[in-house]
């Protein structure tokens, strides 16, 4: 068994096809958990999960790059192509009512985006914004007892000190889950994992790692209990499948990436991600 921990089979990448890329991923044996970028997303991914009894699972939040909406480029897997962000203004009663039903198992994905600023724009006040719809999410997080699923680009500075500070003042709110928070799609060193584990978060690696040696020596030093796995589909497709849509089944890939990475069998990757999943996400 095998758990994608971040997948967007609720954009419109799937739009023709959704049910049937979910099936192959449950019919391998492989669960996932739909997570939205905003509000159409975000409900998408609930109506989702509601039509499978189990193995398919929500998250909904708003990504820091929709609250200024327009064009941006999507690089991955050598393909550019630019993607239209709708403009929203966070309101938190919306996403409360979403997050509260049963198949949302967490708030996601939110955090900061620095990489897509539009420099032409006022880049501090465009900032302050998105930290502070973050901060609003982390508080929902917590009203709820539902872990976050964490987007961070050329922006961890200001995350880490966001992060420190509320688990400082928020920290008895925070235990029914050994980790509160994942930094998903992680890109960072050894020295920044360290910083989140210490948090209380942990990390998780897309297909990046299968293309890219970049991260071996990290994979090879970090406790296997930290990390989880995903697709981030329809992005971050791995090899051999690069230049393809990504899809939940395919996080065997990086799951086997890890394995050879570290020297072990993939059952036992397979194993120890799927339990810390489960137990994040209480699934």
């Amino acid at each position: 068994m095998l758990i994608d921990t971040h997948a967007h089979v609720n954009f419109n990448a799937f739009k023709d096809d959704a049910d049937e890329a979910i099936r192959r991923s449950l019919d391998s044996g492989t669960w996932m958990i739909l997570v939205g970028s905003e509000n159409k997303t975000s409900n998408r991914a609930l109506s989702y999960a509601n039509k499978y009894e189990r193995g398919v699972y929500a998250a909904v939040g708003l990504h820091p790059s929709h609250l200024e909406g327009g064009p941006i480029d999507i690089e991955e897997n050598d393909i550019t192509s630019s993607s239209i962000m709708r403009m929203e203004e966070f309101d938190y009663g919306s996403y409360e009512q979403l997050a509260k039903f049963e198949k949302v198992v967490a708030i996601g994905e939110i955090g900061l985006d620095y990489y897509h600023l539009n420099p032409a724009k006022n880049l501090q006040a465009i900032k302050k914004k998105q930290q502070a719809v973050f901060i609003q999410q982390l508080l929902l997080a917590r009203s709820l007892d539902l872990p976050v699923i964490i987007h961070c680009r050329q922006a961890h500075d200001d995350l880490l000190m966001i992060l420190s500070e509320f688990k400082k003042e928020y920290i008895n709110l925070i235990p029914r889950h050994k980790s509160w928070g994942v930094v998903h799609c992680f890109s960072g060193d050894e020295e920044l994992a360290w910083k989140y584990f210490k948090m209380g978060l942990l990390i998780s690696f897309t297909g990046l790692i299968t293309f890219s040696q970049q991260w071996d020596d990290l994979i090879r030093k970090i406790p296997l209990d930290k990390i989880m796995i995903e697709t981030d589909s329809p992005y971050m497709t791995p090899e051999p499948y690069r230049g393809r849509r990504n899809e939940p089944l395919l996080v065997q890939y990086v799951a086997n990436r890890i394995a050879d990475i570290r020297g072990i069998k993939v059952e036992k990757v397979a194993e120890i991600t799927t339990l810390t999943a489960r137990a994040f996400f209480q699934i």
